[in-house]
């Protein structure tokens, strides 16, 4: 009798279970999935501030051991970093932003080890003419790459190296360390070679779901979660239009730089519609890449805040700090910035969260 009466909470039990969110590779190794479901989690309770190559450079500095611009400020981290890893393709030493990859590699571990989050951009050469990410002078690329085109195999010698490197990402116990790929972004605008005046939707689908196809089957890669980022969009059929599908996918975000009055109403537009549309895709949602004139507007911080805090956004990724004079280009705080007060105000909020708040969460336990 008393079996009878366990066997039902013990289904209940496999059903919760069964219930959690998985990503779409389902040879995802544990951290990868517990980093899945952790940051789905996590976008309920709070946002994370990421920054692109955060422990890399800053104005007026260069590879200096534990530095960061945002680190200068509020004494924190932030909680994700993003790398970019154009010309990797080539073969390079370094980065088309002139960062050493061997040097990203070692970012990426450390800040595993602390427990915060990586996301990686490639702005890779038109593999058709040999021209950058910007050259949009041949519509026929997209086509010349899925396969069946004329430079279907050069373009999976692009595909070799990235495997390379992701497959290098490990830890000294050899654990794969996780991170978030954001390929063939900003797709809805048209000045990159995969824009979507340059392609037709059904070809960017085809290169997509090949790319994740050659990275889980062909080359055993189970530690990626992949991003799907466009540009700005007004509805989410346009948002959609060339979504690869929900197999491939474990991130919905899209990229927002403040151009004019029309970025605070646009980014609540965008914001909703895609923590609404991650909510009922079960995937995690977030402001892939933005930045604002921080230098004349010192209270954009906040602004953005105010804008994007009522709805699950697992984070907030502003571009780099170039390795200038203050005050030339730079898109996150730096030491004696005009905006650094605001951004104190942006930290201090408990709906943002950085390195520290992140490494309580043990993201990938």
């Amino acid at each position: 009798m008393k079996n009878l009466i366990l066997f039902p909470f013990v289904l209940s039990i496999l059903f919760v279970s069964a219930q959690k969110p998985v990503p779409a590779d389902k040879k995802a190794t544990r951290e990868t999935v517990n980093l899945y479901r952790n940051l789905i989690d996590l976008q309920k309770e709070g946002m994370m501030f990421g920054h692109q190559d955060d422990l890399a450079y800053g104005i007026g500095w260069v590879y200096e051991e534990g530095r960061s611009d945002v680190k200068d400020v509020v004494g924190d981290y932030p909680a994700v970093y993003g790398w970019e890893l154009g010309h990797l393709e080539l073969g390079d030493a370094y980065s088309l932003d002139s960062v050493h990859f061997n040097k990203i590699k070692g970012w990426i571990k450390t800040v595993f080890e602390r427990g915060g989050v990586n996301t990686i951009s490639w702005h890779l050469r038109n593999p058709l003419t040999g021209g950058s990410s910007w050259d949009t002078s041949s519509k026929a690329v997209m086509k010349s790459i899925i396969p069946g085109g004329e430079k279907h195999e050069f373009y999976k010698s692009y595909l070799d190296k990235m495997a390379e490197f992701l497959l290098d990402l490990k830890t000294n116990d050899g654990t794969y360390i996780p991170v978030i790929f954001r390929p063939y972004h900003e797709h809805t605008g048209s000045w990159f070679w995969w824009g979507k005046d340059l392609s037709s939707p059904e070809d960017y689908k085809t290169l997509w779901r090949f790319t994740v196809d050659y990275f889980q089957n062909e080359k055993n890669i189970h530690h990626v979660l992949y991003s799907y980022s466009t540009d700005r969009f007004k509805t989410i059929g346009e948002y959609l239009e060339r979504y690869p599908g929900d197999d491939v996918i474990d991130l919905v975000g899209f990229d927002l730089y403040d151009r004019g009055s029309d970025f605070l109403p646009t980014l609540k537009s965008c914001a909703q519609m895609v923590s609404s549309l991650a909510e009922e895709k079960n995937k995690i949602a977030a402001v892939t890449e933005s930045g604002g004139p921080i230098d004349k507007n010192h209270e954009w911080w906040t602004q953005v805040l105010e804008t994007i805090k009522p709805f699950d956004l697992a984070y907030f990724l502003v571009w780099r700090n170039p390795h200038k004079p203050a005050g030339h280009g730079a898109f996150a705080p730096y030491k004696g910035s005009p905006d650094s007060k605001n951004f104190m105000q942006f930290y201090s909020n408990p709906e943002t969260l950085f390195q520290k708040d992140v490494t309580r969460k043990t993201l990938y336990n």
